[in-house]
């Protein structure tokens, strides 16, 4: 019998172990970066905990095994707003931070607003923590991450945040990073957000990678008044060296990502569904390095009335590239694309959008040489968007 019970308390505490464990190792720019490493694992029980555990000075790794529920637990404050967008019922309306109302949307109309305080300003997150969600059980709900001032060595994984005031501009951001460090963010969801998903302030964020995360811009309220939201990703920190891998972008309409601040970005193997308005958005001083990425019902895959930066693909060459063309010029995009995959390209169409199946490369791409600019990128974008589908092609002519 005692033995019996040691086993079946052993088997418990192993399952546990291999429930905390980081998986895999960050790629690109945060390439090294730790977390907490091997400390102790630690599990918050309640939102006080949580908030003690990712401030603090000590190195750790925190195990979310539920979900943590800000909303309400800072009250509200209800006040002026104004609606840019105008007032119906599926269009966002925004709250007047720092009189933004009154400074850039002075010929809209003012409407009441009330929202949620917790969502205003994220948790402060210190140097060298991991913070891993165990299963599908970590959540933060009403309050975001704030990675600031310094800090560095940090992994979040594996964990949602939602429900962050989707209702208003201004709302809160899901994760703000402004004067970091070697940030992994990895196989993390975010939805219902207010503001932007994703945010790289303009104070260096360094090296940054963001990976196999789904960007869920489905929402009720949204500036383009359709479901789809407009703030996505916006990275605009000085000279910052960000990866994107494995991410899938949906429902958004803009700013998916936004890339200015001298920041370079490589972009590869992402997946864009379902953006009613650009997806790219390349400002003053951005340097993109765009590889392997797909864009399905994508209405731009670059907002063409931006400018001052500069986007990439990778040069591959070779007949399979000239076969490409050559069918694109007939537009049939099935020969196309059997012309990309006997060598150049392997593409694989996705079926299920569930976050785990999209993980795996969706497109692979031969890279035989070094990047060129995008003189047209546009008209080639365009030319590729037959069914839904655009793929870069990278380097073909």
């Amino acid at each position: 019998m005692k033995l019996s019970i040691l086993a079946t308390a052993f088997a418990v505490w192993t399952s546990n172990v291999a429930a905390i464990a980081v998986t895999g190792a960050a790629e690109g720019f945060a390439k090294g970066t730790t977390g907490g490493g091997n400390a102790s694992p630690v599990y918050p029980k309640s939102n006080a905990e949580l908030v003690s555990y990712l401030g603090d000075s000590s190195a750790r790794v925190i195990v979310l095994q539920k979900t943590f529920d800000f909303t309400g637990t800072e009250g509200t404050t209800s006040g002026t707003g104004c609606a840019p967008w105008g007032t119906g019922s599926a269009c966002q309306l925004a709250i007047n931070k720092d009189n933004w109302c009154k400074n850039y949307q002075a010929s809209s109309p003012s409407v009441g607003v009330s929202y949620d305080n917790a969502g205003s300003l994220g948790i402060t997150v210190a140097s060298k923590k991991t913070i891993i969600g165990q299963g599908s059980a970590g959540v933060i709900k009403g309050k975001g991450l704030r990675i600031v001032s310094g800090a560095s060595n940090i992994i979040i994984q594996n964990i949602k945040i939602t429900e962050l005031n989707p209702h208003y501009v201004w709302g809160g951001d899901a994760i703000t990073l402004d004067g970091a460090d070697l940030v992994w963010i990895d196989r993390v969801t975010t939805s219902k957000i207010g503001r932007q998903h994703i945010v790289l302030g303009e104070k260096a964020s360094n090296r940054v990678t963001i990976s196999n995360c789904e960007i869920d811009g489905s929402s009720n309220w949204s500036a383009t008044c359709d479901g789809h939201h407009y703030w996505a990703v916006y990275l605009t920190g000085s000279n910052d060296l960000v990866t994107m891998k494995g991410n899938y972008i949906h429902h958004t309409s803009g700013r998916s990502p936004k890339v200015g601040g001298n920041t370079l970005l490589h972009a590869v193997n992402n997946y864009w569904y379902a953006n009613s308005g650009h997806a790219f958005e390349v400002g003053t001083g951005a340097s993109i390095v765009a590889e392997g990425n797909v864009f399905q019902n994508v209405a731009n895959p670059i907002d063409a009335g931006t400018s001052g930066g500069q986007i990439f693909t990778a040069a591959s060459g070779g007949s399979a590239c000239s076969l490409a063309w050559a069918a694109l010029a007939r537009s049939t995009l099935s020969a196309a694309l059997a012309a990309l995959t006997t060598s150049a390209l392997l593409v694989s169409s996705p079926t299920s959008r569930a976050r785990t199946s999209l993980l795996p490369l969706l497109l692979r791409v031969s890279l035989l040489a070094s990047p060129r600019p995008l003189v047209s990128v546009r008209s080639e974008a365009e030319s590729l968007s037959a069914r839904g589908l655009l793929i870069f092609l990278g380097g073909c002519r």
